[in-house]
């Protein structure tokens, strides 16, 4: 029996080791073509220093935009029935199956629309402009945020907001005193892997805002400019400050998740 459970035991490590091994493999296949004086060289050029800025920027406004819509909207899809609510739980998935290049088409032939062309008309033009890019972040994340966030609300015993309710709270004092308090590490895990997201977004962002240096070039575009031109060191300053990112994110998400707050 020791022996079988020996073997089985290997036997699940083993795909985790070798899928890990890959991944390494993947973060030091550009240490060769890695150097310092190129890496701080490229920082300090002004496009590659507005395409950090502006994705720190639009990733930042698009998942403050994603949060205050996901969350009320979570908390509607866990605890709230209505009618056709099996539909719009659906249907709100929709932007996690379609690839972000179709979601940019999308956001794009709706401004050819007469909703986008009266907005046009007032002024609010979106494609290829820095709204765009968080229009397109924003489209990417708000459904990752409302599944993450209906998750965590769904885990929260609704006996505890009646509870509230019966010593007197309103529905939104129960929300705010007593569900908000205890969704607080889903929420900010939520947060940090919007941000994420959003940050890393390509597809839907270069569709709507194009790739213009130092007007709306973000990380993931100038990494696809610098490889379109054979520019290796540009490329690898640039995968290398999102691989940064990522692990500060990822060790974020673990952090909150392990806080007691």
């Amino acid at each position: 029996m020791f022996h079988r459970d020996k073997i089985f035991k290997l036997s699940m490590l083993f795909p985790l080791c070798l899928l890990t091994a890959y991944f390494l493999l993947l973060l030091t296949s550009q240490t060769s073509f890695f150097s310092w004086s190129h890496f701080t060289n490229q920082l300090s050029q002004n496009d590659l220093q507005s395409a950090i800025a502006l994705s720190l920027f639009a990733a930042t406004v698009s998942s403050i935009i994603a949060m205050v819509i996901a969350i009320p909207s979570a908390y509607a899809l866990a605890r709230i029935h209505f009618p056709g609510k099996r539909f719009v739980d659906t249907f709100i998935d929709l932007p996690m199956v379609l690839t972000p290049i179709a979601l940019g088409t999308l956001i794009l032939m709706s401004w050819n629309t007469s909703v986008g062309r009266t907005l046009s008309g007032f002024g609010i033009n979106l494609p290829f402009t820095v709204a765009g890019i968080i229009l397109a972040q924003f489209t990417v994340i708000v459904a990752i945020s409302i599944r993450m966030l209906k998750a965590t609300f769904e885990q929260i015993n609704p006996r505890q907001e009646q509870v509230a309710r019966l010593l007197g709270c309103s529905a939104f004092g129960s929300f705010r005193y007593v569900t908000l308090p205890l969704a607080k590490r889903g929420i900010l895990a939520a947060i940090i892997l919007t941000w994420a997201r959003a940050i890393g977004e390509f597809g839907a962002t270069v569709m709507v805002a194009g790739t213009a240096k130092g007007q709306t070039a973000t990380l993931p575009s100038s990494i696809y400019l610098a490889m379109s031109m054979a520019d290796l060191p540009k490329a690898v300053t640039l995968v290398t400050i999102l691989i940064a990112i990522s692990l500060l994110v990822l060790f974020g998400v673990r952090k909150a998740l392990e806080l007691r707050i």
